[in-house]
């Protein structure tokens, strides 16, 4: 009796044990679903909401393609000519010039950011390199440690807590949203004296001199790069379209707590077919990360130049 009785005991808790552990086995398998099953989850989600937020999507793609037939056959060749004819030191000097023409912008949207002490390293970059940078042809301002950042009214908007609503693709500017065209072609003029001395004194030559220079050197900064994104991309449009909300999404928190999703089939090393715009640097991988640190460049441009 004793030992049918102690086989009896045995029996109910060899089953209570298998009980328990097909259930933590079945809460396991519930709760605790593999990574790489969740990060899927995460990017498709991400890809969801990346496409409902872009309602205008087969016009953006009629102007965005137009926009290519425009860059592939007027300024990506004005862009080759501007690198062809001015060495590299003088196209540094040219953006750095451009750069510092544009510091009333930046220290507007600084102040109306409320972000002091970013004001008053605008205002004194400017000064430097306005008085011993020779009218900032020279950086000095980022030779003694302060270097540029950029601001425009639609990070400020962004600042407000104003969202970018949704996706459009501008004639010739490209990728944007209803906040930051507004704050391109509206309002940021107002900030730009120079400008506003050029468009009231009517010289246009000025005005499309500055317009030109500025866009050969835009395009020429990031020309390999773009390439390399259309040549590894499922689909070009959705990586620029990528690109385009990691970048401002950068710039409103100034940098802050970003985190970059993957972009679509990026594995080559950037810039290969133009080794001049290409920066690799150094201890970064140049096998599973080339992705990475393209989308880190195109994101980023102004930290990539510096």
């Amino acid at each position: 009796m004793l030992n049918f009785r102690n086989f009896v005991w045995m029996a109910v808790l060899a089953a209570g044990l298998s009980f328990g552990s097909t259930a933590r086995a079945a809460e396991d398998n519930a709760n605790g679903a593999p990574a790489a099953a969740i990060e899927l989850a995460q990017q498709q989600q991400a890809r969801a909401a990346d496409d409902a937020n872009d309602p205008l999507e087969p016009v953006n793609r009629f102007i965005f393609g137009l926009n290519e037939i425009f860059y592939d056959f007027v300024l990506g060749p004005v862009s080759q000519v501007y690198e062809t004819v001015f060495p590299a030191l003088v196209r540094e000097g040219i953006h750095n010039f451009l750069n510092n023409l544009s510091t009333p912008v930046i220290l507007a949207n600084d102040i109306l950011q409320g972000e002091p002490q970013r004001a008053l390293e605008t205002l004194g970059r400017a000064v430097v390199n306005t008085t011993i940078g020779f009218g900032g042809l020279i950086d000095m301002g980022a030779e003694l440690g302060v270097k540029r950042h950029s601001e425009d009214f639609g990070q400020t908007l962004g600042v407000w807590g104003v969202g970018e609503m949704f996706y459009v693709v501008l004639p010739f500017y490209g990728p944007s949203n209803p906040r930051d065209a507004i704050g391109k072609l509206l309002v940021d003029g107002y900030f730009d004296p120079v400008g506003m001395w050029i468009s009231n004194t009517d010289r246009d030559s000025l005005k499309w001199a500055r317009m030109g220079l500025k866009a050969a050197d835009e395009y020429s900064g990031v020309r390999g790069d773009l390439a390399q994104v259309k040549k590894t991309s499922i689909d070009y449009y959705a990586a620029i379209r990528s690109l385009y909300r990691q970048k401002r999404e950068a710039e409103i928190s100034n940098g802050r707590d970003i985190k970059l999703p993957p972009i679509p089939d990026l594995s080559l090393v950037p810039s290969l077919e133009d080794p001049e715009t290409a920066v690799i640097e150094p201890g970064i991988p140049t096998e599973k990360k080339d992705s990475d640190q393209l989308s880190f460049r195109l994101v980023h441009p102004a930290l990539v130049r510096e």
